[in-house]
């Protein structure tokens, strides 16, 4: 079952040279690179390539051009397009003469901030047809969020749309734009905003220029050619919240990006030509940048692009019904998705109903998947349900299960096993590694594999710092401990791992025992300073449907990490919230929740889905401590 799967991987660490000389092969370059890997150049130096021509044209060239490429799927729109693999080169190719029309050129920057539409895949395709880079900026983020990254990036034009809509909301763009645009010491040369029929907004001249005039104005303009650029030319940046409150522009390569996504799809997705698959995630994430629209077209399968929620638009069978009416074969998603729609329906009603179509396999990844959660869905589905784990830095996938190498081994609570081109070590603070089974940094060996940053926009310094702590390895940030058999565990964040009394606890170890409570739905334990323990840990509990009126849930929740851990874990309190705080990915913002427990001053983050969120909770904690 697992040999291919080892193959695979002792051949990329022992040759890692051969290994992903031969990945590229599924690449039609320009010109071939001169070699597999130097220190001082990377992956694939000398090769050139054009990452929308290797997504769109060579399909087209190859008689694919009539297979659907892309499928636009919008319940809160009641709308669905097809678009096939000729029409969407056809109408990137559009956008990519508007853009050069406006003196957009190899290596200058384009920051996009647009909702789930297919013209947002358009303006990405475009850029990369340019060589330009693009920058997806996720609609909705603040403007002084926004203000930023267009003070870093400093792009030639800014793309945008009227508005987004999320669920029930209609959120208007161009005012945070303007906002945004004011705030920002770089000026923007154009602004091209794309009417949405829901709402529409004011054009401010000479700056701005409605996306279909200038469609119509570039008509009779040729289609640029696929610009051919370096291995090492950056796609695009996409940046990341910084500790210091400045954001990280994460730089992709265009070379081992594309390599590195073609050999996903067809060894852990098991996606090829003519498969639909379907990550339903945001373009503005790295999930929506990999895996919505460049991996899928890399190989000529048919990619979904989703605008709506798992639950609310209209209900919670909305997932189960895109699988089924879409085809789709391999279905990626985030754990807190998941708990969303089983808070709703706890039995699986929909799902029964409705069922899963020709999906083979369901991917997890953005947020730990806790093993009740994947419980629940592999009996619901019946399906293999497989936690991966990655991060914007690596770009894709650095533990998971291959399951199209034939491997579909997994154990709930881990992410699987190191993806081929990763080796893992878990290290003390001394950077000595620790034994099997005991928790620590959770480090990777350098060079990392293709398609991982290799520095970020305008700070090669912080990227240097990712390196500095353990020599010879990266440090990802989080914590966690390699099993007997060899499958990773990540536990949290390596700031989540809490000194009680002199107790070093995981507080993943703990949300991985609340979420198995009956009743909860969802969960987050964090470390709360204490005078005399130095922390203690406290947890939060979202009741599943059915459970809101039980006021037995705390103490059931403190009941059951008492009796899995002993006393030595002093959680003592646990909070019952009808929501948890969330980026709009689905990670829950742990160091919100700390800042509100431990009286700090805090804001509402421009990542948060809901911005009612913390005021409740900061109200429920204020209450416990006066009564």
């Amino acid at each position: 079952m697992s040999e291919a799967y080892d193959r695979a991987w002792q051949a990329s660490i022992t040759d890692p040279q051969a290994f992903w000389g031969e990945a590229a092969r599924a690449l039609d370059w320009t010109s071939p690179p001169s070699a597999t890997f130097t220190q001082d150049d990377g992956w694939f130096p000398g090769g050139t390539l054009n990452t929308a021509y290797n997504c769109l044209d060579r399909h087209v060239e190859a008689g694919w051009g009539d297979a659907i490429a892309l499928v636009y799927d919008s319940p809160v729109t009641d709308t669905i397009r097809r678009y096939s693999y000729s029409e969407l080169l056809a109408e990137s190719g559009r956008v990519a003469a508007m853009l050069a029309a406006l003196g957009v050129e190899k290596g200058d920057r384009v920051i996009i901030y647009m909702p789930m539409i297919p013209e947002t895949v358009f303006a990405m395709l475009a850029c990369a047809r340019l060589g330009a880079i693009h920058s997806v900026v996720f609609g909705g983020f603040a403007p002084l969020e926004l203000a930023k990254r267009i003070d870093d990036a400093a792009p030639k034009v800014l793309l945008t749309a009227s508005c987004g809509i999320e669920g029930a909301r209609t959120i208007a763009y161009k005012p945070m734009v303007d906002e945004a645009l004011e705030l920002a010491h770089h000026a923007v040369e154009r602004v091209v905003l794309f009417q949405r029929e829901r709402h529409r907004a004011d054009v401010i001249e000479p700056r701005d220029i409605d996306w279909d005039v200038l469609r119509a104005d570039t008509a009779s303009d040729p289609v640029p050619a696929p610009v051919p650029v370096a291995s090492a030319d950056p796609l695009y940046i996409l940046y990341t919240s910084g500790t210091t409150g400045t954001p990280k522009g994460v730089v992709r390569e265009n070379g081992g990006h594309a390599v590195a996504l073609a050999w996903s799809m067809r060894n852990i997705y098991g996606i090829g030509a003519g498969d639909t698959f379907w990550a339903a995630s945001d373009v503005g994430w790295v999930v929506g940048h990999s895996y919505i629209v460049y991996a899928p077209l890399l190989v000529g399968a048919t990619t979904v692009l989703f605008e709506g929620k798992p639950v609310g638009t209209p209900d919670p069978g909305t997932f189960w019904r895109v699988i089924v009416r879409h085809g789709v074969k391999t279905f990626f998603t985030a754990p807190t998705a998941i708990r969303a729609i089983r808070k709703e329906d706890p039995d699986a009603t929909f799902l029964a109903r409705i069922g899963t179509g020709k999906c083979e396999a369901i991917f997890l990844a953005g947020e730990r998947a806790d093993p009740d959660t994947i419980g629940w869905l592999e009996d619901k589905s019946g399906l293999p349900v497989i936690d991966h784990w990655w991060q914007t830095e690596l770009g894709w996938p650095a533990i998971a299960s291959c399951f199209a190498l034939g491997d579909v081994r997994r154990k709930r609570g881990s992410a699987g096993l190191p993806v081929p081109g990763y080796a893992f070590a878990i290290l003390d603070e001394s950077g000595h590694p620790v034994p099997v089974g005991h928790s620590g940094a959770v480090v990777i060996k350098a060079p990392l594999a293709p398609g991982a940053f290799r520095t970020l926009w305008n700070n090669h310094a912080g990227y240097a710092r990712n390196f500095a702590t353990f020599d010879g390895y990266y440090e990802t940030g989080d914590a966690g401990f390699i099993d007997e058999e060899g499958f990773v565990h990540i536990m949290g964040r390596t700031d989540d791992i809490i000194n009680v009394a002199g107790h070093r606890l995981s507080t993943g170890q703990m949300e991985q025992i609340v979420a198995a409570v009956d009743g909860v739905a969802e969960c987050a334990v964090i470390g709360a300073d204490d005078a005399i323990k130095g922390m203690v840990p406290i947890a939060f509990v979202v009741p599943r449907a059915g459970f809101d009126g039980d006021a037995t849930l705390a103490k059931r929740v403190i009941a059951a990490v008492r009796a899995e851990l002993g006393a030595v874990a002093a959680l003592k309190t646990a909070f019952v919230a009808s929501g948890l705080p969330k980026t709009r990915s689905g990670k829950i913002l742990r160091n919100l929740l700390r800042k509100i427990v431990n009286g700090e001053e805090w804001t509402v983050p421009p990542t948060i889905e809901d911005p009612a969120v913390p005021a409740a909770l900061h109200s429920l904690v204020r209450q416990h401590e006066s009564a």
